[in-house]
Order: structure tokens, then sequence, then C-alpha cells
């Protein structure tokens, strides 16, 4: 059965655990490579709400994946937020990145600090950013 982003919400909700993050990070990567195949095959709405998930799971290790979903294409990249890279909050994600020696690492810190520059992160919290979404789950995140 394709997972469409009003099923993903139902099944995981905007806080995914355990199992279900695994499940997220994996129907992430799969609608990554589609996008990266022909921009318009994965289904990006889908994409930033798998990114919300990750993002509210608060986890390091999934900064690359957001920054990977993030790069698969034009449309991955209005689609999602770059602030969804920070889930563990910004000063934490940019020390991260600073200490991952890989190329797509140096790109993403240099995306932050791009953001940071023209003021995308004036007002930035997690928990602000995470409410942000929370008001509007029916649209997947913000359409």
């Amino acid at each position: 059965m394709a997972m469409d982003e009003d099923a993903c919400l139902h099944r995981y909700g905007l806080h995914p655990v355990d199992a279900g993050l695994d499940e997220v990070r994996g129907l992430l990567r799969v609608h990554i490579r589609l996008e990266q195949q022909a921009q318009g095959d994965g289904d990006t709405e889908l994409m930033k709400l798998c990114c919300v998930q990750l993002f509210n799971a608060c986890s390091l290790d999934d900064v690359l994946l957001i920054w990977t979903a993030k790069c698969a294409s034009m449309d991955a990249d209005c689609s999602i937020d770059i602030q969804l890279l920070c889930g563990s909050g910004l000063a934490r994600t940019k020390a991260y990145l600073l200490s991952e020696c890989l190329p797509e690492a140096e790109a993403a810190l240099q995306g932050l600090l791009d953001c940071v520059r023209v003021a995308g992160f004036e007002e930035f919290s997690v928990e602000g950013h995470s409410a942000q979404y929370a008001v509007r789950p029916a649209a997947g995140a913000g359409r």
C-alpha cells in the first residue's frame, strides 16, 4: 500500500516513536530516491511531513537525512524548511555539522549559516517551530 501524507500522519502522528521513527526514515529515503530520479516522482509534501516528524524526534542522527531530503530537488528544497534540521536546537545542530567530516555536512552548515545571516532564525525555538506544525496537522505541516 502506498502511503500518502494523510495516511502517514494518521499512522505515526507528528511525534512518532521507536519503530515508527524507523519506518518514517525508510519512507523518507524511498521518496528521496524517487525525487532524485525525477522531480515530481517523490511526494514532497510527504517528505516534508517525514522531516517534521524527525525534527520532533530531536535526534542529531537525522540532520543529514533531512538535508538530503531538502536537496533532492528544487520542489523539495522549497517545501522543506531548513529549520527542520534543528530539532536538537540551532547551536547543537551547528556543532554536530562542524564535527562531521562530510561534504553534505559542510553544505548543510553553510545553508544554515546563510539562513541565519538573512534572519531565518530570529525567533526560532524548537518548541515554537514544532508548535507551528501542530496547529495545522491536516495540512501535513503547512502547505
